[in-house]
């Protein structure tokens, strides 16, 4: 009985096992890098689960564009839209009289889920071009933190503001109107712009898609890069233009006003992503 009593006790002062630590999500491992994976450039993944290996750097400054917000660390890209969005700033004062474009986030050095702002432009493959011209003029460092881009859409978010002209139309027409883009997300109010005045020739509003948000920018989302094998595509896009009744849901009450709650999803994890995403973020 003795015996007992002191395995009881002895037992009863062992320290308990301390659960292993839980990697945190995957949006702080890589929101925390601050270069690319010196690796060759590649798509892992689907645009809202995957990350990018060998990203390349949009120049903060161009001849015909400017990156915004640079404390965010999030002009990269896949090479190929790099070269899209460079040749596509430069054809921007021919297409609408801008000096060029200002440019918003693209993805974060090596892909991967953000900690703030973006479900998706996550393999380098999207990005944010503000719908507010370039100015004439370089802006500091300041300005492009603080600077504030023209809301394009009304108040009761019905239709666009009067801060919408020829150019933004002209602008995202000139975009949905290359082959390497996949779609351009806008809200539904400038979607129904575009629907009412676009006139000749109207296919590419088929590419122009409305999405939450978006009163500011265009997001735009190019296709898989050839020779990409790991880049998952996203499904077609509707046939039709995507106007009239279409745009119904977009303007109903439980979008323009919907009730507050609902439990946000948790975040991310590692084991979410394609498994060489953990390879990505570890490389040099």
């Amino acid at each position: 009985m003795r015996l007992l009593v002191l395995i009881a006790a002895s037992v009863s002062v062992l320290p308990l096992a301390t659960p292993a630590r839980a990697e945190p999500p995957a949006k702080e491992l890589f929101g925390a890098v601050t270069r690319p994976a010196d690796m060759p450039s590649r798509v892992l993944g689907f645009y809202a689960k995957g990350c990018l290996a060998g990203a390349e750097a949009l120049p903060v400054d161009g001849p015909a564009w400017q990156v915004m917000r640079l404390s965010r660390n999030r002009a990269w890209g896949h090479p190929a839209l790099i070269n899209f969005l460079e040749k596509f700033a430069r054809e921007v004062p021919r297409v609408n009289g801008w000096p060029g474009i200002l440019v918003g986030d693209i993805a974060q050095p090596r892909g991967g889920p953000m900690k703030t702002g973006h479900a998706s432009h996550q393999i380098g493959l999207d990005a944010d071009v503000w719908l507010t011209p370039m100015p004439n003029r370089p802006l500091s460092r300041a300005e492009r933190e603080d600077m504030a881009a023209a809301d394009m859409v009304r108040d009761d978010k019905l239709d666009v503001s009067q801060n919408w002209t020829k150019g933004q139309h002209a602008l995202i027409k000139a975009a949905a109107q290359k082959s390497q883009v996949e779609r351009i997300f806008v809200n539904a109010a400038i979607k129904k712009a575009l629907c009412r005045e676009a006139t000749g020739d109207r296919s590419w509003l088929q590419r122009v898609r409305p999405m939450y948000g978006h009163n500011w920018h265009m997001h735009i989302r190019m296709a898989c890069p050839a020779g990409e094998a790991d880049c998952q595509s996203q499904d077609p896009v509707p046939a039709g233009e995507g106007c009239g009744k279409e745009l119904d849901y977009w303007f109903s009450d439980a979008v323009l006003h919907p009730r507050p709650g609902g439990k946000p999803k948790p975040p991310m994890e590692m084991s979410a992503l394609p498994n060489a995403c953990r390879a990505v973020l570890n490389a040099p």
